[in-house]
């Protein structure tokens, strides 16, 4: 007995700290539950592209897929509709940076934003599948709306506002209404004609048309051109 007390005492303060448990182990491993969670994500986006469906992916499978356990899945999404939502967040292209003080430069960037989407929508087999299969879910496409497409609705809001404030759009009329314009053209180029052109000029395009507006021009008049935008 002494002899075993010699050697414990004798181990390094390492080996003795492993030993008194592993309820010290979260503490030291947030790394590792970043690389679980990518892990996760990942596992989700291999076993869509290998052509399993939305409603057949079930937490254990994806948990095997990542190699993690399921309850490490449950700590951070509370089930699988909030953690597609992530998903989807993660494959789409990268949020646009606007400067937050701009009007139709802004709102030019963020067009510009969804334009890339689209194409991006269009030359993914995985992101034109998903978004397919997501509008047969209500739960996932109405968590989808209220975290992603929500935002940026509020975001091309404010840009049209600003533009608004600094005298580029005339201040008399339903920003709303105003908003809807711009954003609209974009979304049926992208979304509901899949055909349709989208070509890089598109956003300026838009933008220029709605600010001269869609009457006939004087006799004489030239095109204009809009402004702020440059």
């Amino acid at each position: 007995m002494q002899g075993q007390a010699s050697d414990r005492d004798e181990q390094a303060p390492g080996e003795r700290e492993r030993e008194r448990g592993d309820d010290q182990e979260p503490r030291r491993g947030r790394p590792r539950s970043a690389a679980a969670e990518r892990a996760i994500l990942d596992a989700v986006v291999e076993l869509l592209e290998a052509g399993e469906p939305l409603a057949g992916l079930s937490i254990e499978r994806i948990a095997r897929t990542a190699g993690v356990g399921k309850a490490t899945i449950y700590r951070r999404w509370t089930d699988k509709e909030e953690l597609f939502v992530d998903v989807l967040r993660d494959i789409e292209p990268p949020e646009p940076d606007v400067s937050g003080t701009g009007g139709l430069r802004d709102l030019r960037v963020l067009l510009e934003s969804m334009r890339r989407r689209g194409l991006a929508q269009r030359s993914s087999v995985l992101l034109h599948n998903v978004f397919a299969q997501m509008k047969s879910h209500p739960r996932l496409w109405s968590e989808y709306q209220c975290t992603v497409i929500a935002p940026r609705r509020i975001a091309m809001l404010a840009a049209v506002r600003r533009a608004v404030e600094a005298g580029e759009l005339r201040g008399d009329t339903d920003v709303e209404l105003m908003d809807d314009l711009f954003l609209g053209p974009m979304l049926v180029r992208t979304i509901h004609r899949p055909d349709a052109p989208l070509p890089e000029d598109l956003a300026d395009r838009i933008i220029q048309l709605l600010v001269e507006g869609v009457g006939p021009r004087p006799p004489g008049a030239g095109p204009g051109e809009a402004a702020g935008h440059g």
